[in-house]
């Protein structure tokens, strides 16, 4: 289940407090990003930080060439230990896939309009080895599901800091791995992982 419910009004100061620590989620555009890619049990994955805070997290393929592959906002590859907010997120992403974490604490600045941001708040409420639908997400961020589920969904499916900010964790009301930009078989290994199956997420890929 999702965490404990807001208003409309809290929501949105509650986000920009919570996912917003390090400042406007617009970047400016003379901001200088750094990107490493990780190896991880479910192939390459690749972060992004920008002014001292996570931009991006996401899940690539290992056939994927690209020198880049966050193609919306180029910024030089580098190896974590080039700066610390990379280094940290690997040491987190790295303790995440042994099973020895459950709690990202990062400094993240993600990208997106107010009601985004008020999805993306609510999905890092869920808590680790638990899912959740959108309806039930709708709900809890106090909008009605009849009529707000499928913007919930696209807000999930807009997120850019996966696994940290944890989409993986909303799945269909009849309990199917519904859309993943990353592909089901990886949604599902994250949710194996965080249930306990460790073994199966790690010979996945």
């Amino acid at each position: 289940m999702v965490g404990r419910r807001l208003d409309d009004d809290e929501g949105d100061g509650m986000t920009t407090q919570r996912l917003h620590t390090q400042g406007p989620h617009t970047q400016g555009p003379h901001a200088r990003r750094l990107h490493a890619v990780l190896d991880t049990p479910i192939g390459p994955v690749a972060v992004a930080v920008a002014d001292g805070a996570v931009t991006h997290v996401r899940m690539t393929r290992s056939d994927d060439a690209s020198p880049d592959p966050f193609g919306d906002a180029p910024g030089t590859r580098v190896v974590p230990d080039d700066d610390p907010v990379l280094a940290e997120a690997a040491r987190q992403l790295e303790a995440y896939f042994a099973g020895a974490l459950r709690t990202f604490d990062l400094p993240l600045r993600p990208t997106g309009s107010a009601f985004q941001l008020l999805v993306w708040e609510g999905l890092r409420r869920i808590p680790y080895g638990t899912t959740t639908t959108y309806g039930a997400l709708a709900a809890d961020l106090g909008l009605d599901p009849r009529t707000s589920s499928r913007a919930v969904g696209a807000a999930n499916g807009a997120n850019r800091i996966a696994i940290v900010v944890p989409c993986h964790r909303v799945i269909g009301a009849d309990g199917t791995l519904t859309g993943f930009a990353a592909g089901v078989d990886r949604k599902r290994s994250l949710l194996d992982l965080e249930q306990g199956d460790a073994g199966r997420a790690a010979t996945l890929f």
